[in-house]
């Protein structure tokens, strides 16, 4: 098994670099969109990783540590998760905002990935929640659901990325105002 890789960023697309070893051998490692995004070509990089073999292909995916690699691993024991959905639910935001919303049974919030659906979020959440409600979860923002949690859920739905929803909804005080005052407010700030 490829457990860590380090090289040189030769090759960058959507969701995946193109990482040259100092053996001279090429690896395509799959990442979270964040990080793909962040690594330009020439950089020296370094990831944990997690080889997947199926009948048809072998995927490498990286992480830039061993608690984001092993969330990964435990995220793909929920039925209906995959490799490509449990990526895209460690792009939601960080790790603690993530395992925060599954403690929380924060369903919206999960329901932003990519291709799923709320009954893969439901299940997410049932089977996760006692798994991670030990971890510490002391996060700003943590009340992330109810009005704020719809704020996020309208920015994406409004073509926003999960990130800059989250972090423009944490900026509000969403003491005394609706949910749609809420939206207006966070859309004036993203808007500066």
């Amino acid at each position: 098994m490829i457990s860590f890789v380090r090289g040189t960023v030769f090759m960058a697309r959507p969701g995946a670099l193109g990482v040259l070893t100092a053996s001279g051998v090429g690896y395509e490692i799959h990442l979270p969109s964040a990080q793909a995004r962040a690594k330009q070509i020439g950089a020296e990089v370094s990831f944990y990783t997690y080889l997947r073999v199926s009948d048809q292909a072998q995927d490498l995916y990286g992480f830039e540590t061993l608690e984001e690699r092993d969330f990964f691993i435990l995220l793909m024991t929920v039925s209906g998760v995959g490799p490509k959905s449990a990526l895209n639910i460690l792009s939601l935001g960080s790790m603690d905002n993530i395992k925060s919303a599954i403690a929380r049974g924060d369903v919206k919030y999960l329901t932003a990935v990519q291709g799923m659906g709320k009954k893969t979020a439901e299940r997410v959440v049932v089977e996760l929640k006692s798994k991670i409600s030990g971890a510490n979860l002391d996060v700003p923002g943590e009340a992330m659901g109810g009005a704020l949690g719809d704020v996020v859920g309208a920015l994406v739905s409004m073509g926003y990325s999960p990130d800059e929803a989250r972090q423009a909804a944490q900026e509000l005080d969403p003491a005394d105002k609706t949910s749609e005052e809420l939206v207006r407010e966070a859309l004036r700030r993203l808007a500066r």
